[in-house]
């Protein structure tokens, strides 16, 4: 039973990248949530068997690197693209991690993108959960604050912008040389623990501030453990750190860009190249243009707020495949409910699909799979009484009895009388 629960959710993921597949250890957390007696080594030898029947592991080229000393109060910062589910759809999430060698601590900000200001934004947040800022901080040769990298005898150039945020924030940033990842390593291997401890399966969430307070309290669980090499807590080396490193500024850097803009005919202004209408903006000849990592507004001239509204990739998302799913499930039925896509489902259709009977959970499994070749999920879950087989929506006390069966009568009758009736008639 056990080994046909987790080659079900190998066999999910290896559809999936392979950032966003559970590791072993994940896979061992979910099983001891569903009541598994085993240990985890047993799990571990599962999983490594199932992969070699299944796959041809190629032996990989591995560079010796030399190991970097680790002073306190330096920091190290990647982004890492993951995925979450908002409203029932995927959505892709940068996330900015920054990593503290000297305590193994890591601090994580959810980002629509990678852009200069989502960066810098992303830096005060998690300055502001460190309560420090670092001393020196190394970095990819990301454009948001590269604009050409260590060669030829040249040191880097830093964007103007992310010179000025240094400035003002006191700390000495340190870019890697050209396709040398291990310069950063720690941070690296920090983005993949981030993923694969705080974002396998893909959590559900309501925004980004609710996803950042969930990203808060698993790395306040995180730093709980203690440090691989030294023995001691990674929160009690995070407070000795703090002593080495630089006061927050009084005042937080303001993070935002500003250029000029035109409307075309039609009255529209381009936004991260998308056309966005602007009332009135066609009587301008130029508009000022002013880009936050979550926002825009668009000025006249003459400092008048035409248009102001979330950035076009706060909105981006991409549908859960359903279709592929269902199909899946229809196979193996027993699958369900043990699935990394249950959670993910709409309360109505969840709870449908949450019975023990296995035949009858492949009977709905194969009506809503019929149903997703015309409607979408989403449509299926508000319609769902208007679209369920008559026979499920017989009256009777046995297992094969709808879930959802309401007396309508009884409902309507405690509704509230409506305001035109007389004293007499209530």
């Amino acid at each position: 039973e056990w080994g046909d629960i987790v080659s079900d959710w190998l066999v999910e993921d290896r559809a999936l990248k392979k950032k966003l597949r559970r590791n072993n250890k994940k896979i061992f957390e979910e099983l001891e949530a569903l009541g598994f007696p085993g240990s985890y080594r047993t799990v571990c030898n599962f999983i490594q068997e199932w992969n070699q029947a299944k796959i041809n592991e190629a032996d990989e080229y591995k560079e010796e690197y030399e190991r970097l000393t680790q002073p306190p109060a330096e920091a190290q910062v990647d982004f890492g693209v993951t995925e979450v589910v908002q409203d029932g759809k995927f959505k892709d999430v940068h996330c900015l991690v920054m990593s503290f060698p000297y305590s193994n601590a890591g601090l994580v900000t959810p980002l629509p993108a990678e852009n200069q200001e989502c960066f810098l934004e992303g830096l005060k947040t998690l300055f502001n959960q460190a309560g420090y800022v670092p001393r020196k901080l190394r970095l990819d040769n990301l454009s948001a604050a590269v604009v050409k990298a260590r060669g030829n005898g040249k040191e880097t150039v830093f964007t103007e912008a992310f010179q000025r945020f240094a400035s003002h924030y006191g700390f000495d940033p340190q870019a890697c040389n050209p396709r040398k990842g291990n310069e950063k390593g720690h941070v690296e291997n920090k983005v993949g623990y981030v993923r694969y401890n705080f974002f396998t399966p893909s959590p559900v969430i309501k925004d980004f501030t609710h996803l950042q307070e969930l990203l808060n309290e698993k790395t306040e669980e995180d730093h709980q453990r203690p440090h691989y090499k030294k023995g001691i807590k990674i929160i009690d080396l995070m407070k000795e750190e703090r002593k080495y490193g630089l006061a927050l500024p009084d005042v937080p850097y303001p993070v935002f860009k500003e250029t000029l803009a035109s409307a075309n005919k039609y009255g529209e202004v381009k936004v991260d190249g998308v056309a966005i209408h602007v009332p009135t903006s066609y009587h301008y000849t130029k508009l000022q243009l002013i880009t936050y990592w979550n926002e825009y507004k668009v000025v006249s001239p003459n400092g008048e707020l035409l248009s102001k509204g979330p950035r076009p990739y706060m909105n981006q998302e991409r549908d859960i495949p359903w279709l592929s799913i269902f199909t899946r499930w229809r196979i193996k039925p027993r699958s369900v409910v043990y699935s990394r896509y249950f959670p993910y489902l709409p309360g109505r259709i969840a709870h449908y699909l949450n019975i023990d009977s296995v035949q009858l959970r492949k009977k709905r499994v194969k009506w809503i799979l019929k149903l997703l070749s015309s409607y979408s999920l989403e449509e299926i879950d508000n319609h769902f009484y208007d679209y369920v087989p008559q026979d499920e929506q017989a009256t009777n006390k046995n297992e094969d009895s709808h879930p959802y069966d309401v007396n309508w009568s009884l409902y309507d009758s405690l509704q509230p009388v409506s305001h035109s009736a007389t004293e007499g008639e209530i």
